[in-house]
């Protein structure tokens, strides 16, 4: 065996919903492509980002799990979710843009199962 055929060439993060059909319609709202769906799992990517929503939820893993997406723009991040509408539409949380200590931009928005997502930019 060599290291070669150690190669990876994924990584991807299950998130649990409470409600598997707002929870898609959540992401693909907040600009994500649902590439499939089926069995309980639900295939989401943008650009080279990607995730699985699975139709399973543990509140307690639900509201200590936290996503990060690094974007190369985070004000028109920012403003296409408040177009959007997201925060009232879903009933979740989306903060205001704050520079942080560690060198990026960033805000933070709720998904409805209460997954918090840090969206941010390098500085």
């Amino acid at each position: 065996m060599t290291m070669n055929s150690l190669d990876s060439v994924e990584i991807k993060a299950f998130i649990p919903a409470h409600s598997f059909d707002r929870s898609q319609q959540f992401y693909q709202d907040l600009g994500f492509t649902l590439k499939s769906s089926g069995h309980g799992i639900a295939y989401f990517c943008h650009g080279t980002c990607s995730f699985l929503l699975q139709d399973y939820y543990n509140a307690e893993l639900a509201k200590n799990l936290m996503m990060h997406l690094l974007v190369t723009d985070i004000e028109a991040w920012w403003i296409y979710i408040h177009k959007q509408d997201l925060a009232q539409r879903y009933n979740v949380k989306l903060s205001a843009i704050q520079q942080q200590p560690w060198g990026m931009r960033e805000f933070t928005l709720t998904d409805p199962s209460g997954v918090l997502w840090r969206i941010a930019e390098n500085v």
